[in-house]
This record gives C-alpha cells, sequence and structure tokens, in this order.
C-alpha cells in the first residue's frame, strides 16, 4: 500500500466543486498534504466560488464546466448536496478526472452503481467520505482485532441518539427530508466504521419510528418556525456479517440523553471499545476474558494517519493511485454502506430481513509505519 505523502512526487491537482460549509474542513487540511494541490474553485454561487479560492493560494474560481475540462484538474472533490452528488460525478468521469465526494456516494444505489460503472469504463477512480476511519482510532481497534486479541468476534454495537440538528443548525429542514435523517446523515460513519472493522454486511433487519411530524427551529433568525418531518428519526436495526457477527444499529434524533457508546465489538476473548467514529482519533480500550477485573484497559496507537483530518482520504488515493494499488476510501465502500442504509429502511417497511446483494473487499489496514511515515513527512 502507498503511504500518502511520500510516494508521488508530483501533487494530484484537485479542483473544488460545492463551496459551502463542509469545503472549509477539506481547505484547512488539503493544503497541508504534499501529494495534493487545489489548483480551482466552482460553486453556483459564483461569488462564494471567488471568495473561497482567494484563500487558497494557486486557486482559481471556475465554472463546474470549465472545472471538469481543465488539464490543471486531476480529480474533482464533490462537496454538492447529496442530490448532486452523481450529475457532478458524471460530468467529472466524462472529462477523464478521478472522482472523491462527501458522503453519500449518491442519492440512491441507482444512482451510485451508474457512477461506479462509468468510472470503471473510463479508467479513473471514485473515492468518497467518511474517511475517518482512517485515523488513529478505528485503525488502533482494527489492530486489535486482526492480531486476534478479541478472538472471534461475535456482535457489535453502534449507537448515535441526539435530540435533533433543529437546536442548532439554522436551517435544519434537509435532515428530515428524503435522503436525511439520523440514518443517512450519521449512519455512514458508524457504517463504514463496522465494515472496516468487521468486513461486508450481507443480510439486516431493521424497525423505524417517528416521534413527532413536525420539528421547530430553535436556533438563528428563524427560530420558532415550525416544519415537517418526512423521514424516519429513529432507526434500529441488525447487521449480520459475512463473518458472521451481528451488529446493532441504532441512529437516532429523539433521545435526549443516554450514556450508551459509540462502538463496541464483543469477542470470544473480550470487549473493544471504539471511538466516536466521526472523529479520526480517540481512546480505544480493551476488556480481556479470563482478567481478574474487567475494567478496560487502554490501547497505545497501533496504526492509522495521527492527526488526521478531512482529506486524508484523498491522500491515500493519490498516494494508492501512484503505486497502483487501491485506496481505502474508494467508491465499492461507499456504495455497500449506501445499500445496506436502503435496506434497513425497505425492512422495516416490509418487515422482513434484506439480502445485501454488494460484497466490498474489506479496505487494507492503515499500519502505524504508515502513519509514522506520514508524520515524519509532513511535520503534522
Amino acid at each position: 500500500m502507498g503511504d500518502p505523502l511520500t510516494e508521488r512526487p508530483t501533487a494530484l491537482r484537485i479542483g473544488l466543486v460545492g463551496a459551502g460549509q463542509i469545503s472549509g474542513a477539506y481547505l484547512r487540511t488539503l493544503p497541508t498534504l504534499a501529494n495534493l494541490s487545489v489548483t480551482a474553485v466552482a460553486d453556483l454561487d459564483a461569488a462564494r466560488a471567488r471568495a473561497v479560492a482567494a484563500t487558497v493560494p494557486g486557486a482559481r474560481a471556475t465554472t463546474v464546466k470549465e472545472l471538469c475540462a481543465a488539464d490543471d484538474v486531476d480529480l474533482v472533490l464533490n462537496l454538492t448536496v447529496p442530490a448532486a452528488h452523481a450529475e457532478v460525478a458524471h460530468a467529472a468521469i466524462a472529462a477523464g478526472k478521478h472522482v472523491y465526494g462527501e458522503k453519500p456516494l449518491a442519492a440512491t444505489t441507482a444512482e451510485a452503481r451508474s457512477v461506479l460503472d462509468a468510472a470503471e469504463a473510463a479508467g479513473v477512480r471514485v473515492g468518497c467520505a467518511p474517511d475517518t476511519v482512517l485515523g488513529t482510532g478505528v485503525q488502533t481497534a482494527r489492530a486489535v482485532l486482526d492480531a486476534g486479541e478479541l478472538g472471534t468476534p461475535v456482535a457489535a454495537t453502534a449507537f448515535m441518539t441526539v435530540p435533533g440538528p433543529e437546536l442548532w443548525h439554522p436551517a435544519p429542514e434537509f435532515y428530515y427530508r428524503p435522503g436525511g435523517g439520523p440514518l443517512f446523515d450519521m449512519g455512514p460513519y458508524y457504517l463504514t466504521a463496522l465494515v472496516t472493522l468487521l468486513g461486508p454486511v450481507r443480510e439486516v433487519v431493521g424497525m423505524t419510528s417517528a416521534s413527532r411530524s413536525e420539528r421547530t427551529v430553535g436556533h438563528g433568525p428563524r427560530a420558532g418556525t415550525t416544519f415537517p418531518v418526512e423521514v424516519a428519526t429513529h432507526v434500529t436495526g441488525v447487521l449480520e456479517h459475512a463473518s458472521g457477527a451481528l451488529s446493532t444499529l441504532v441512529m437516532s434524533f429523539d433521545v435526549w440523553v443516554a450514556g450508551l457508546p459509540h462502538i463496541e465489538i464483543y469477542g470470544t476473548e473480550g470487549s473493544l471499545s471504539v471511538p466516536d467514529p466521526n472523529h479520526f482519533d480517540g481512546p480505544v480500550r480493551l476488556a480481556r476474558a479470563g482478567a481478574e477485573t474487567k475494567d478496560w484497559e487502554d490501547v497505545p496507537v497501533r496504526g492509522g494517519y495521527p492527526g488526521a483530518e478531512r482529506g486524508y482520504g484523498i491522500a491515500d488515493l493519490a498516494a494508492t493511485h501512484a503505486s497502483d494499488t487501491p485506496h481505502r476510501a474508494d467508491g465499492c465502500l461507499a456504495y455497500h454502506v449506501l445499500e445496506v442504509m436502503e435496506a434497513l429502511l425497505a425492512a422495516a417497511e416490509a418487515g422482513q430481513p434484506v439480502h445485501i446483494t454488494s460484497t466490498p473487499v474489506r479496505p487494507a489496514a492503515v499500519p502505524a509505519h504508515a502513519g509514522r511515515a506520514f508524520a515524519a513527512h509532513t511535520g503534522r
């Protein structure tokens, strides 16, 4: 596997489409990565594109059409709204560019499949967030599992329980429309982590509910405004992994307070506590079977890119492309996660299990030496 920043003498040149809030998180990281450079920025709001481009040395504002056609763009970073993910990806692929997008890969699995098929035909790569699984948190947990210290994984739990984004977001309506809800908003972080740790899912069952038909904006100039809820706001599912392990998933916008873990994995030789998969790092803790006490012990960092932030998945794509090896935050994994999310809702509606058809290869681990090489190269 390639190590980001250490194996490509020429940077992969990035054209960013979608200069909204999330672009700031990427642009705090991308200029610090030696195997990446941002050359162009496009947005439906031309003024916003110009403002964002002005913050990136060497970048220019342009249109989406011109960005996709530009000779100095190798990869299109697609930060548009989910409904536009497939359209922008197809435009980039048609121009011979690699694509890396924010989650989800597309609004539906049908759209996502068309993107992957087009990319395969064009000979370009598709990557997709989240890349949080490349950090030291999930990768250290994976090192414990891969070393056999948990024995055979039997089960896992994953919980994301909050009261709802309308409490803090000034325009939260999109969270409660099709393609939103706690499952599609936060599920990709948890599901990508579970698949990275335990392998692909082969079948799911699910149930859903919505506690209220309306929500109220609680912050900003529109505070007090009500809006309809169009999606499930509490989703519970059981995932059967191809390995035989069973994961219990709860994604909710209906819980005021809870003391649940983010992710725990239970094996024949102990239990493993995994940090919040919405972040790149955090404590990993292990409780061993047969120990005199049942206390958790902290696991030192044993894998992942230290100090990682949004954009490391693109650096990983650049390095692995240079070495002609698979990148880790890839489109097939993102497709699988999207299929699992759709299947959970379908299973809840039908009241019966749904089989998962996609079988992605479990991404390669990020070994500790790769993280150390990365840190030494960047000084981060």
